[in-house]
């Protein structure tokens, strides 16, 4: 189907479809939007280089995309809906109307950009911006008026459970319930914020900390107006093509030359900052990724989930709201000079109270990120004591320039852990426990040169080309480091490398696989295209690069690690199980799929019967703990709480709610810092604990079959 088959005359960026006028906004709207942004911006005009790129790109995904497929009408379809949620995830500034407008196109997008016509994405946008100018005007008459706070009434939360507006008063209702929400929000941090502070400065009334409420969010919706506005023609194109790249996987995306010079520039300066990985939801700035060895690791409180709200530089520099700020604003403003200040007001898991974080920006070092060892003489009432070697392994590193330059020690994951275990055959371990509970993984290569420590030789890890062929990649080192029991301990952050690794283990039968139920999910390898030298054959120019996942990983047995990730062989409660961080849910994430099985060996190192008493064993533990129980009853709180559709919008119910999660945070706080403080080895906490009994019960399982070695 041809987008001009259905629109003979091209949309315009503004003005007119053919003869007929763009809508305007009403007089009076206007001038209620200009006390909002009184400055006028000149809307962008897409570039003939812009043309140009989304050309190429309709030709790169086919290509190059692991899955092989063309641009289609269901990748079209895809990118619409994803376009739409770039500009409005919440549903909350295009009315059905709009949608249901926009929706006529939706099979036209593959031919548009087969094409290099940018022309949709232009009047989407368009519509977009004077949708928000309405919306801010009437933010702005709604915070003149005053509001019920003793009212029982409910907002809806879940982006899924919610609909578009069908006319203008149902989306004044919804926005008054909005601003009625960060009303209570925004009044109550204010309060506990004067209640904390040590100055003499006389209490403001309820009515006082109203109105600063109020002020915040007129300066936070107007601000919101003018960034739309100031939105670039690169900008465009890259919300656009990536929802198109989108599409295909969740990992695919076109990175526009700005975004491309900051990717370079983090990666010149080796993460200097916080060391977290940033995304953007629903407006707000969420931490995908905490990075072993960075400074919000040492700090040890900030993790996945969380929604950073607010920025401050130093110690007592001002804090800069960045709800609804681009996510490249964001990181600017938290990126900095390495010993300096950032404080980060902070909403745990995004719907906890707001706490602020002051953390030292730093740059990684390899030793910060290293492998680490320590000998643990564990007792267990009955069975004796076992020594067993516990290794923290949080990331698959690799000196890289080092190796280039043939230096013969340079720095390794494989070589520290072998230098690890050589000490622990020393000292008579009778079993080795490797966690990679918080390694997001790292080098490909580590992976498969580790897994060797442990195995004799053979294939580690398969992968799929985007032609549909198949390679093996193996360990072909005869011989192992450590040939008795092994313990690997996953969660749900354990992620790439981590799951080849722990899956490899799993299907060689070589150790067991203790933690949550299963792994992240991502079994996918993403490259980096450089346009300009697509185009030109030229790195002169910076046209921007394409994020295009061109493998998919695969284990020995011929499984998949997408989606599935690896599943533990006995599981253990935890919080990081219910966080909805794993490659599943994600949109449009690739599905799992199988290769045939590589040939290998098969150790007798987790026989049945023994697996099968260890878990009886754990869960008998487990349910006797007090600890452990705390910890069921906050997961089903916590779970509770993220199912939530909608919250009270009447103050006494969103207090209690509010006091609730306040005491869920303050002991996962306490849990967090027990198990993501980097300064021990090994933290004694009730969750290890129960790991170092299963490894204990582990070891003397194997050594009354007499299998403690790897045969």
């Amino acid at each position: 189907m041809s987008f001009r088959q259905i629109l003979p005359v091209a949309f315009l960026a503004v003005g007119c479809i053919g003869s007929t006028p763009l809508p305007q906004p009403a007089a009076a709207q206007e001038q209620v939007v200009e006390r909002a942004a009184p400055e006028q911006v000149a809307p962008p005009q897409p570039t003939p280089q812009d043309k140009v790129i989304a050309k190429l790109i309709a030709k790169l995904m086919p290509s190059n995309h692991v899955s092989g497929r063309e641009l289609n009408d269901e990748i079209s379809r895809r990118a619409l809906d994803l376009f739409l949620e770039s500009f409005d995830p919440m549903k909350l500034y295009f009315l059905q109307s709009d949608v249901d407008e926009f929706k006529r196109y939706s099979e036209v997008v593959d031919d548009q950009v087969r094409l290099g016509d940018l022309s949709l994405a232009y009047y989407i946008y368009g519509r977009f911006t004077q949708r928000v100018d309405e919306r801010v005007a009437v933010v702005m008459e709604l915070l003149d008026s005053d509001f019920d706070f003793t009212r029982d009434e409910q907002i809806i939360i879940d982006r899924d459970a919610t609909q578009f507006a069908r006319n203008a008063d149902e989306a004044r209702d919804r926005w008054r319930r909005q601003i009625k929400l960060a009303l209570l929000d925004l009044r109550n941090e204010k309060a506990d914020t004067k209640d904390d502070s040590e100055t003499d400065e006389p209490e403001l009334t309820k009515e006082e900390i109203t109105a600063d409420a109020k002020d915040q969010l007129r300066r936070r919706y107007a601000r919101y107006a003018r960034r739309w506005k100031q939105t670039s023609s690169d900008d465009l194109l890259e919300l656009f093509l990536t929802s198109v790249t989108n599409g295909y996987d969740p990992h695919s995306t076109y990175m526009s030359p700005a975004t491309l010079e900051d990717f370079a520039i983090s990666m010149r300066l080796n993460l200097d900052g916080i060391g977290a990985s940033l995304g953007e939801k629903d407006g707000n700035t969420v931490v995908r990724q905490v990075i072993p060895g960075g400074a919000a690791d040492s700090h040890g409180k900030l993790k996945p989930d969380d929604v950073i709200v607010a920025v401050g530089q130093d110690a007592e520099g001002e804090m800069v709201d960045i709800v609804e700020m681009p996510l490249k604003e964001v990181v600017k403003l938290i990126r900095g000079r390495a010993g300096s200040v950032v404080r980060l007001a902070v909403r745990p898991g995004g719907t906890g109270n707001e706490e602020i974080f002051k953390i030292v920006r730093a740059r990684i070092e390899l030793e910060d990120s290293a492998a680490r060892g320590e000998v643990i003489d564990h007792e267990m009432p009955g069975q004796g004591k076992v020594k067993l070697g516990y290794i923290n392994l949080p990331s698959f590193y690799m000196d890289m320039e080092a190796a280039r330059r043939n230096e013969v020690d340079y720095r390794s994951s494989t070589r520290d852990v072998e230098r690890i275990l050589r000490d622990f055959k020393e000292q008579n371990v009778g079993g080795v426990v490797l966690d990679l509970t918080r390694n997001g993984g790292g080098s490909l290569t580590e992976a498969i040169s580790l897994t060797g420590l442990f195995i004799d030789r053979g294939p580690v890890v398969q992968v799929k080309n985007s032609d549909g062929s198949v390679q093996q990649y193996a360990d072909d080192q005869s011989g192992t480091v450590w040939d008795g029991p092994l313990v690997v301990v996953t969660s749900k952050l354990s992620a790439s490398a981590s799951e080849i690794f722990a899956g490899a283990i799993k299907d060689y039968h070589r150790g067991i696989v203790v933690g949550d139920p299963a792994t992240h999910g991502k079994g996918t390898v993403q490259t980096l295209m450089d346009i300009g030298q697509s185009l030109f054959r030229s790195n002169n120019a910076n046209y921007g690069a394409l994020k295009v996942t061109l493998q998919q990983f695969y284990l020995p047995d011929g499984e998949s690690t997408q989606l599935k990730g690896v599943e533990a062989d006995l599981v253990l409660p935890s919080m990081t199980s219910k966080l909805p961080v794993a490659e599943g849910d994600l949109e449009y994430a690739l599905e799992f799929d199988k290769v045939p099985l590589a040939k290998h060996s098969l150790y007798a190192m987790t026989p049945d019967s023994l697996l099968n008493q260890m878990r009886i064993n754990s869960a008998n533990r487990v349910q006797q703990d007090k600890e452990f129980n705390e910890l069921m009853r906050r997961i089903e709180l916590y779970v509770r709480e993220k199912d939530q559709k909608s919250i009270s919008l009447n103050e006494e119910e969103f207090l209690r709610r509010r006091a609730e999660r306040e005491a869920q945070t303050e002991a996962e706080e306490e849990e967090l810092d027990d198990v993501l403080n980097n300064e021990e080895i090994f933290r004694d906490t009730y969750y290890n604990k129960e790991v170092m009994n299963v490894a204990h019960e582990y070891v003397t399982g194997l050594r009354s079959q007499n299998l403690a070695v790897a045969k």
